[in-house]
């Protein structure tokens, strides 16, 4: 069988890794001066650890066994560890401190900077990424990089601490500690062997988290769906096997960490203790040891292998880090940006006036969706798109909203290409309703606003009562300040579709395009959105899809589509007379055979 390995999954050369981290750290470069203060004060905890065990050899070896100890020199040793001691919890605080609100102000660069980019992404980018894989790389990964900052720390630490370890050992005994060194290669060994099973692994995790988290999402999402059509057992099933397949990649890092992280420092370390132990018990065979220098020396050698011990933990952190590094910066460094605008040019929109000129259009570059379509819409005209599903009507709404750029053809407005608009000119005079109306989590002028504080109190409530959308608002408790939960849940199709139009007409847009705004709408609320409709239509350019013919009688120009073609056009009453595809659709549905 054929392996299909995810480039995910596979193992990270050690040259990508260290791109990476450059790439990484290039984020830091506003906060240097705090990750400065930080390793000062490492290198000052460093020291005073090593000089806590000199305080106690030097009172054993210069005062216990000489039987010289007074009282008055055990209480100036016991001060000057204590104060030492203290001065080690205040070093350790500073430490800490600058590193990790340095670190924390990094990873809030990194996630404001993906956050930016999810918004510069062409929709390409979102048709073929799922939503939980994206929230994963902005929430996860990025946590995750937080945590991967530590390891520097910690790697940091551990260098200063075997430094000045080596030093202090090397001044009590020369040869002893030679002797220890020995033990490195062995550890240099192990290190490289964790970085080479475990970079692949971290990788598969880190996919198999997202597609967790997507699988997740989507369920959520779509839970009255599930319930709907009994498929309860069927979505248990699909994520018991996502989750059993991350489980399983976790089961198998968690094997490696146990084989090759602490047990082999600890190991190490009491090889180490015994071979001091036996080396300073056979030279006491033959004459005289300081006791001292032996506690010293073994104080040492724990300060010696326990920043090993830290550093080999951090080394599953490490690779967790690098992995969520390059999920971040694969992020960061797609290039299918939303269409791009010439935002030199100072072009108005004045009357919106439309022409599309033999625009042909792929969403993958081989397939065409419209193949040389061309109109036009005068001010103030509604041109309506009719035809089935997969005719292309919802792709020149993506086109003249600049969601997707096309390469064929052009779109004018006013004489102008479309292109050499600035894109807050575009959508400052386009106004979109969507068939499913999405409302945010807040409030109902919140969702009017749309975060817009040019927008007045007064502005908002002259919308709503514009497009009919006050008779409910004002019947509600707490009227425009009344609460919206996650998706306007707790409101129905047609009241979310009024709060839409309000937000689309407070802007005053002079180009409309109608989604098919009233395919959800009960017959009691779609009174109220066609009078709506018709008033926000009033001396406003519009587009508008329907699959309801009954709802574009009155369009002044209506063009049917066919695989992406334009195959008749004209009004309501022109095309009946052809007898054509638009008569027949008029037809079936006035029978009552479709929707």
């Amino acid at each position: 069988m054929k392996n299909t390995q995810s480039a995910w999954s596979r193992e990270i050369p050690l040259r990508e890794q260290l791109t990476t981290m450059k790439r990484i750290f290039s984020f830091a470069k506003p906060f240097l001066g705090q990750f400065a203060a930080s390793i000062v004060f490492a290198g000052l905890l460093a020291v005073t650890n090593a000089l806590l065990p000199r305080i106690v050899q030097t009172l054993i070896d210069g005062y216990f066994t000489q039987g010289t100890a007074t009282v008055q020199v055990v209480l100036l040793f016991g001060s000057l560890y204590a104060g030492a001691t203290l001065l080690k919890a205040v070093i350790w605080y500073f430490n800490l401190y600058h590193y990790n609100m340095a670190s924390e102000k990094t990873v809030a660069v990194i996630r404001n900077a993906v956050y930016t980019k999810l918004h510069k992404l062409g929709m390409n980018y979102f048709d073929r990424t799922p939503a939980g894989s994206i929230v994963s790389k902005v929430t996860n990964d990025t946590e995750t990089i937080k945590e991967f900052w530590t390891v520097f720390l910690t790697v940091i630490e551990g260098l200063l601490g075997l430094s000045i370890s080596f030093i202090a050992m090397y001044t009590l005994n020369a040869e002893v500690t030679l002797w220890i060194m020995t033990f490195l290669p062995i550890l240099i060994v192990v290190i490289w062997l964790y970085q080479k099973k475990s970079s692949f692994l971290y990788r598969s995790m880190r996919e198999k988290l997202g597609i967790l988290n997507a699988k997740l999402a989507e369920s959520i999402t779509g839970m009255s769906i599930i319930q709907q059509f009994r498929q309860e057992k069927r979505f248990q099933e699909d994520f018991e096997e996502t989750n059993m397949s991350y489980f399983r990649s976790r089961y198998q890092m968690t094997k490696i960490n146990t084989l090759l992280l602490s047990p082999i420092i600890d190991l190490l370390y009491t090889s180490a203790l015994v071979f001091i132990l036996s080396f300073f018990g056979f030279d006491a065979l033959n004459g005289f040891v300081e006791v001292g220098v032996i506690y010293a020396f073994t104080s040492y050698v724990r300060n010696f292998f326990q920043p090993m011990t830290r550093m080999m933990d951090s080394l599953s952190i490490f690779q967790d880090g690098i992995v969520s590094s390059s999920r971040v910066l694969e992020v960061l460094d797609n290039e299918e940006y939303a269409p791009e605008q010439n935002e030199q040019s100072d072009a108005k929109i004045t009357s919106a006036k439309i022409e599309f000129k033999d625009v042909s259009f792929s969403y993958d570059g081989k397939h065409k969706v419209l193949k040389n379509i061309s109109f036009t819409a005068y001010p103030g005209q509604t041109v309506a798109l009719v035809g089935h599903t997969g005719s292309g009507k919802s792709s020149i709404i993506n086109l003249i909203m600049r969601f997707y750029e096309f390469y064929e053809g052009d779109i004018l407005i006013d004489g102008v290409s479309i292109k050499d608009y600035p894109l807050s000119e575009l959508r400052s005079n386009m106004g979109l309703v969507l068939q499913d109306s999405f409302l945010f989590y807040g409030t109902i002028k919140d969702n009017i606003r749309l975060k817009n504080k040019a927008i007045t109190d007064a502005e908002i409530r002259k919308a709503a009562e514009f497009v009919q959308a006050d008779k409910f608002i004002e019947a509600l408790p707490h009227k425009y300040n009344a609460k919206v939960i996650e998706r306007g849940a707790s409101y129905s199709s047609g009241q979310k579709q009024l709060i839409s139009f309000a937000s689309t007409i407070v802007t005053d847009p002079k180009i409309l395009i109608l989604d098919e705004a009233t395919a959800n709408i009960d017959t009691e609320t779609e009174v109220l959105i066609q009078e709506g409709l018709e008033k926000m239509r009033k001396g406003r350019t519009t587009l508008a899809i329907a699959h309801r013919l009954s709802t574009i009688r009155d369009a002044d120009l209506i063009l049917v589509l066919d695989h992406g073609e334009i195959v008749e056009q004209g009004t309501h009453d022109e095309l009946l007379d052809q007898k054509g595809v638009y008569y027949g659709m008029y037809e079936l549905q006035k029978s009552g055979l479709t929707e």
